[in-house]
């Protein structure tokens, strides 16, 4: 089953700077058990445009969809066997990159 799995940052209280090292070896850990499908950090949520093409014309608004001191600021998608190796992946994926993690079924 795959998996969405998000890291969520805080604005106010942000996760270590120096956790890309501990990321990286993660990840080889990852694609060494055959979990790791996908994986990207994001960029600032200044930096997003949403587009909405629900009416007449599409509508670019500069900014995230939502405003909040939580954001999204990367992502993995892992292919596991079933909720407990994600959950148990998850914790420790936030111990490494010192965020909130968020899992969630693809369907």
């Amino acid at each position: 089953m795959q998996y969405l799995v998000s890291v969520i940052d805080d604005k106010s209280n942000p996760g270590s700077t120096d956790r890309q090292p501990a990321i990286s070896a993660f990840n080889e850990r990852l694609i060494a058990e055959g979990y790791w499908v996908f994986a990207g950090g994001l960029a600032d949520t200044d930096a997003a445009t949403v587009i909405d093409n629900r009416g007449e014309q599409a509508v670019f608004t500069d900014g995230p969809f939502v405003e909040s001191k939580e954001y999204l600021a990367g992502v993995w998608v892992w292919e596991v066997p079933d909720l407990d190796v994600a959950l148990n992946l998850a914790a420790e994926a936030s111990k490494v990159c010192d965020r909130k993690i968020e899992v969630r079924p693809f369907q």
